[in-house]
């Protein structure tokens, strides 16, 4: 039988998925990974199969800590920031 992951595990888990991908220097890579976080929770949250959603959840759990490692590597060799990212606080008027 298998065990499918609780709400609150699974909240927790988009939290900290949501978490890192903030993380990231670059805009794009930061609107980018927010928004996909976001879809792939929402689609966990309609699963209906505990096999599925056990699955699911451990994909989930994989891809947090690639995210991670990538977050970190952003951090270090991130670019410049984006004209819409806007002036820094100390710049605006």
């Amino acid at each position: 039988m298998v065990t499918s992951p609780t709400r609150q595990q699974i909240l927790r888990l988009y939290g900290s998925t949501l978490r890192a991908a903030k993380s990231f220097s670059s805009y794009n890579f930061r609107n980018y990974f927010v928004q996909r976080t976001r879809e792939n929770f929402r689609s966990i949250q309609v699963e209906q199969d505990p096999a599925q959603l056990s699955q699911a959840y451990g994909e989930a759990v994989k891809e947090l800590a690639v995210l991670r490692r990538s977050a970190i590597i952003n951090q270090i060799y991130g670019g410049r920031r984006l004209a819409v990212e806007g002036q820094s606080e100390g710049m605006r008027a």
